[in-house]
């Protein structure tokens, strides 16, 4: 998703999303350690996703505090 979708989303459902990139980068890191390589593009790619969903987060939350 790109930056601008999650920001037209809820804080509750960012929360949602937030922990299912969460639950997957913990999948992920399994799968690597176990020697599988398809993991790797899908955990660099759930990393960024994470960081636009904590990103779109805090832009919220600063604009709830002003």
């Amino acid at each position: 998703m790109t930056a601008a979708e999650y920001r037209d989303m809820t804080a509750v459902e960012l929360r949602g999303k937030e922990s299912e990139a969460r639950e997957q980068l913990f999948r992920l890191r399994f799968q690597i350690s176990m020697g599988q390589t398809d993991g790797i593009k899908k955990y660099r790619a759930t990393k960024k996703d994470l960081a636009r969903i904590l990103t779109a987060m805090n832009q919220k939350n600063r604009a709830e505090g002003n």
